[in-house]
């Protein structure tokens, strides 16, 4: 649970916790659209066409792995438990293909240049060793991809960190490696499904540093049942013992068809206000001890090496997205492959993806007009602790954002939610704004990204 990028949501709850007071836990917006607005896309567009005219000198590549050992409780990204007969080969002959379509797609008319690569899922070191290499050969010899001269970022587990895969990771130029932990408390990691020993977490931290990868994040989860302040805050400090250079504090979200789901767990208000005293007592927490928050969830150590690229803008650059979980942004269209969270369904369009062999087309996807545009752009800025630049987004879409969002921006700001010492020319989130950026974020979807979402049917 690692890279914002395969990270899916809920649609936004409607229920308050007070009067005029959303409830603070209803999405985690980390990508918008959602994937769950996507739908199949009749013309099937050729990807030359959709890239043609687009800029292609900064943009993000993302590699998606399916497969994980386990599957938590909580967890409802696209991945597989496990790969027999072979699969994992078969998913990279798959995505060997796909790169050379999409690479051919992209054209030579225009530079092409990646700014920043990512492997994600799933757990990318599901894979062994030598598929590892194999997918790092496809990110460079089939994409372009310099991994040795961009910022390169790898998901991992505590069973799959071991030494020969991290081996070819810091070798083949991976600057920063994110650990899913969630919870240092053996009892709590079992309460959220994760079948996991504190000492095997240890380990594998330990086999990371020794490995020399730049940046390590752990991914720490609050409002598992039975977590208190004390354990919550010792999970912190074990964490903290290894100094690592990033931390991601997620709120625990039961979603449908997981496993957690299935067991019939659900939020209320109470575990609303739960969460929000864990979220504040880690956040005083890390920003005492040295820690700069960057986001809700993210928090970076002050004086580490920086793990992104400073010439790719999520707001504005496009991505490219290789395997049946990814997605790819351009300017005027999103797209992917179908998604699902139930373990069969995945298994089918995993199967569909392999056999795959006309890659050249967009199958499923949203398209993105001026609005939405403004919407996403909005997000992704004010959803940062550093907020936004007014001066940039009145370059781009010709007004303030007040000119085209007033309402919400005035609803933000009577809740405390805007930042009221923020300097001139820069919009940006107090920290109660921040602690409720799963509340605000839904607030700016679409009325039509949110009947897509909420007409979505969950497989």
């Amino acid at each position: 649970m690692s890279t914002p990028a395969s990270r899916p949501v809920t649609a936004p709850a409607t229920a308050l916790s007070g009067p005029g007071s959303p409830r603070p836990y209803q999405s985690y917006v980390y990508a918008y659209p959602h994937k769950t607005a996507y739908r199949p896309l009749e013309d099937r567009p050729a990807l030359r066409a959709l890239w043609a005219r687009e800029p292609k000198d900064a943009l993000s590549l993302y590699l998606h792995i399916p497969f994980c050992e386990v599957r938590c409780g909580f967890c409802n990204l696209f991945t597989r438990i496990g790969a027999p007969d072979e699969l994992t080969g078969r998913y990279l002959d798959a995505l060997d293909r796909q790169a050379v379509a999409v690479r051919e797609a992209l054209g030579d008319g225009t530079p092409v240049r990646f700014a920043a690569a990512a492997f994600g899922g799933g757990t990318p070191t599901f894979l062994t060793a030598a598929e590892l290499e194999r997918l790092c050969d496809i990110a460079e010899k089939r994409m372009g991809a310099d991994l040795t001269a961009v910022p390169l970022s790898v998901e991992t587990s505590p069973a799959t960190a071991t030494a020969d895969r991290l081996a070819v990771l810091a070798e083949r130029g991976t600057t920063r490696v994110s650990i899913g932990v969630q919870s240092f408390v053996d009892a709590e990691a079992r309460a959220a499904v994760r079948p996991q020993r504190r000492a095997d977490v240890e380990a594998a931290l330990g086999r990371i540093r020794e490995a020399g990868i730049p940046v390590l994040n752990i991914d720490l989860i609050y409002g598992i049942d039975g977590q208190t302040e004390r354990t919550w805050l010792s999970s912190l400090d074990a964490a903290l013992g290894w100094e690592p250079e990033e931390l991601y504090l997620y709120p625990l979200y039961v979603r449908p068809l997981t496993g957690l789901g299935r067991l019939g767990a659900a939020g209320d208000a109470a575990w609303d206000e739960q969460r929000l005293r864990l979220y504040r007592a880690g956040r005083d927490h890390l920003l005492a001890r040295g820690y700069e928050q960057v986001s809700m969830r993210m928090f970076r150590r002050r004086g580490a090496p920086p793990s992104a690229s400073d010439d790719h803008a999520c707001q504005t650059d496009g991505m490219i997205g290789l395997g049946c979980g990814a997605r790819s942004y351009t300017s005027a269209l999103h797209y992917s492959f179908d998604y699902a969270v139930d373990m069969g369904q995945i298994r089918r369009i995993i199967d569909d993806f392999t056999t795959t062999e006309d890659f050249s087309r967009a199958e499923v996807g949203r398209r993105v007009d001026e609005d939405e545009a403004r919407r996403r752009h909005l997000l992704q800025s004010l959803l940062q602790a550093e907020g936004m630049d007014v001066a940039g987004y009145r370059e781009r879409f010709g007004v303030v954002p007040a000119g085209h969002f007033s309402a919400e921006l005035e609803r933000f700001a009577a809740r405390g939610w805007l930042d009221t010492a923020a300097a001139p020319g820069r919009l940006r989130l107090s920290p109660e704004g921040l602690a409720h950026s799963d509340a605000l974020g839904p607030e700016l979807f679409s009325p039509a990204v949110r009947a897509a979402m909420a007409s979505y049917e969950l497989k």
